[in-house]
């Protein structure tokens, strides 16, 4: 049976959310076990009953809309995608959101960060794939801007690689500052990156996400505290195998009984 999380955050009760780990799944090695990608040399037929096996003990009425995620910052709207017959299935964007009930957002990581968004009205949902140039480009700034600008906008940081692990270059922390709204966020940024060895630093995703969402006006952010790369137990890591699979972070609104 697939294995998932649940988040811990004060989320109205007709949202709904969970973010699957690596286990409970039919995938057989270095994609053991409940690899969700199908973009990662696995088993088609593995990954699609994976996908199914969540589907119904999320207890969700359909597939949600999987994205062929590319780094960028395009965001879509669920429904419209969905409901298109002549669209494609996987429309190439890092983000989703969606105020239907039942129409699932998701996004794929092994070790960039999945931020999952939702107002406290409990009528719309979001979920967005924050590699760092996602992240230092703005992907999570369009998705808080799918949103209406009176709604309180909450989100939740899932298991990503941690700020032990995650070391870059200075052309990363230059690219940040250079993106930055703001000197306070400037500030956050430089604080994110602790120097390692001469021209690199580690840099915390959680730290530059909670960053950005604060600029945006967002405040209350809860999550963001795991690593992926370290606990190969219950998370996929790209930095540490190359060749593995992709846990899976989903958001909906519940189907009002």
């Amino acid at each position: 049976m697939a294995s998932w999380l649940t988040p811990y955050w004060p989320a109205p009760k007709s949202v709904g959310a969970a973010i699957t780990t690596r286990e409970g799944g039919c995938s057989k090695a270095p994609f053991d076990s409940n690899n969700l990608a199908l973009h990662v040399a696995d088993s088609e037929a593995d990954v699609i009953a994976n996908r199914e096996s969540i589907v119904e003990n999320l207890g969700l009425p359909e597939q949600p809309l999987w994205l062929e995620q590319v780094h960028g910052t395009e965001v879509v709207y669920t429904p419209r995608i969905m409901g298109n017959a002549t669209a494609t299935l996987a429309p190439a964007a890092d983000a989703s959101y969606t105020d239907k009930a039942g129409r699932a957002c998701v996004v794929m990581t092994a070790d960039c960060l999945p931020v999952l968004f939702c107002n406290q009205q409990g009528t719309q949902v979001a979920a967005a794939h924050a590699g760092w140039r996602g992240l230092c480009n703005g992907v999570l700034r369009n998705t808080v801007a799918t949103f209406n600008r009176s709604d309180k906008v909450m989100a939740y940081l899932g298991p990503a690689i941690g700020p032990v692990a995650f070391e870059v270059g200075a052309e990363v922390l230059q690219a940040f500052i250079e993106q930055a709204q703001n000197l306070q966020q400037v500030q956050a940024i430089k604080a994110a990156f602790v120097p390692a060895k001469e021209g690199e630093y580690f840099a915390d995703l959680y730290a530059l996400a909670r960053a950005e969402l604060a600029s945006c006006g967002i405040k209350a952010v809860y999550g963001g505290d795991c690593c992926t790369f370290s606990d190969s137990a219950r998370f996929y890591s790209y930095r540490r195998e190359a060749k593995t699979g992709r846990m899976a972070s989903l958001i909906w609104l519940k189907n009002s009984q």
